[in-house]
C-alpha cells in the first residue's frame, strides 16, 4: 500500500515536469489544459497522499523498534528461524524509513510551492496510520500468520487494543479529511478562496 502511494507521488511528479516542458514547445492547436480548479483537486490529493505515506512509514518505524526491539515481542517474520526472523526485521525497518523519508522529501516539495495544507496532511497521517495498523493487525498477524502481536499470552485483549486503535486513527483522519473537505467547500460556496491553512512560499 505505501510503495503504491509512493509511485502515485513520484507519478504525479512526473507528469507536472513533463507537462510544464510541454507548455514552451506546444502549438497553438493543442488541447485545452486542466483549469485551475483542476490542479487544485490534484494538490488537495497530494497533500492527503504525502501524509498517508509519512503516517505508514512512522508507524510501522515505531512498531518496528518498541515491539521488536525494545519489548521483544515477536519479529516481523515469525514462521522461520530467529535469523530469519532478524533479517525479516531489517527489511522492515528499512521500508519504514525509506518511506518516512521519501514522504518528507515530498512534504518540502509542497512547502516550496506553497502548497502546503496542513490539515489535510495530518489527517493523511491519521489515515495511514490507522490503515498500516488494521493491515497488520488483519492479514499479516491473521490471514498470512507473519506473527503474533505477543506469544504465550491470551491474544483476544491485544487484537482487540490492537485492532481497536487502528479503528480509531483510521476513522480519526477521515474525519479529519472530510471536515477540511466540507469546510472549503462551504468557503467556496460563499466565493472564498484558497484553503485557509495552506503555506505560502
Amino acid at each position: 500500500m505505501c510503495w503504491t502511494l509512493l509511485l502515485h507521488c513520484w507519478h504525479a511528479e512526473g507528469v507536472r515536469i513533463l507537462r510544464r516542458r510541454g507548455n514552451t514547445i506546444a502549438s497553438s492547436t493543442r488541447p485545452p489544459t486542466p483549469g485551475p480548479r483542476t490542479g487544485a483537486a490534484r494538490l488537495e490529493r497530494r497533500n492527503v497522499l504525502v501524509g498517508i505515506l509519512f503516517g505508514c512509514g512512522i508507524i510501522a518505524f515505531l512498531d518496528e523498534a518498541v515491539f521488536h526491539q525494545l519489548l521483544h515481542w515477536h519479529h516481523f517474520y515469525d514462521r522461520s528461524t530467529p535469523a530469519a526472523g532478524l533479517v525479516s526485521d531489517g527489511l522492515f525497518h528499512a521500508f519504514s524509513w525509506f518511506a518516512t523519508v521519501a514522504s518528507l522529501f515530498l512534504f518540502a516539495d509542497l512547502r516550496r510551492r506553497g502548497s502546503l495544507h496542513t490539515r489535510r496532511w495530518l489527517g493523511g497521517i491519521l489515515v495511514g496510520v490507522g490503515a498500516f495498523q488494521l493491515f497488520d493487525g488483519l492479514v499479516q498477524h491473521k490471514l498470512l500468520d507473519l506473527h503474533e502481536i505477543r506469544y504465550g499470552v491470551n491474544l483476544l485483549p491485544y487484537d482487540l487494543m490492537w485492532n481497536g486503535a487502528a479503528l480509531a486513527f483510521l476513522v480519526a483522519g477521515l474525519l479529519v479529511v472530510l471536515a477540511v473537505r466540507r469546510t472549503e467547500g462551504g468557503t467556496r460556496g460563499k466565493g472564498g478562496g484558497r484553503d485557509p491553512d495552506a503555506q505560502h512560499a
